[in-house]
């Protein structure tokens, strides 16, 4: 896990809080944003080896983000964790079949979050 490199696209400032002091308690480094736009602009400038992304973001939400990173090929080998406090079946369905590698309805716990993390990226 400390090899890894977190991007984590979160518009509400107390979930950005929340995943990152789990990731901070594991000694997970990160990077955090509250736009996908400026997700963008950190995975072109940075290396990254996963992206933990809302899929309810103002302005480009997480469905375009996950299509943007996945029609660039220096960036679409990165696994996706959707993330959404909008959950239902439906919804976990969809985000598997658009591309995430795992769907995580908020609040999650701890565990949740650093489980499906290390199943992805590792």
């Amino acid at each position: 896990m400390k090899n890894w490199q977190l991007l984590v696209v979160e518009d509400d400032p107390d979930g950005r809080e929340v995943v990152g002091r789990i990731l901070r308690y594991h000694r997970i480094p990160f990077n955090a944003t509250a736009n996908a736009e400026d997700a963008l602009q950190m995975l072109d400038s940075q290396e990254c080896t996963g992206v933990i992304i809302d899929l309810n973001l103002p302005g480009m939400d997480g469905w375009s983000l996950l299509g943007e990173i996945k029609k660039n090929p220096h960036i679409a080998h990165l696994p996706c964790v959707a993330v959404t406090a909008y959950h239902s079946a439906e919804l976990a369905v969809k985000a598997i079949e658009m591309g995430f590698v795992a769907y995580l309805p908020k609040p999650f716990h701890a565990t949740a979050l650093l489980r499906e993390s290390e199943r992805v990226m590792n």
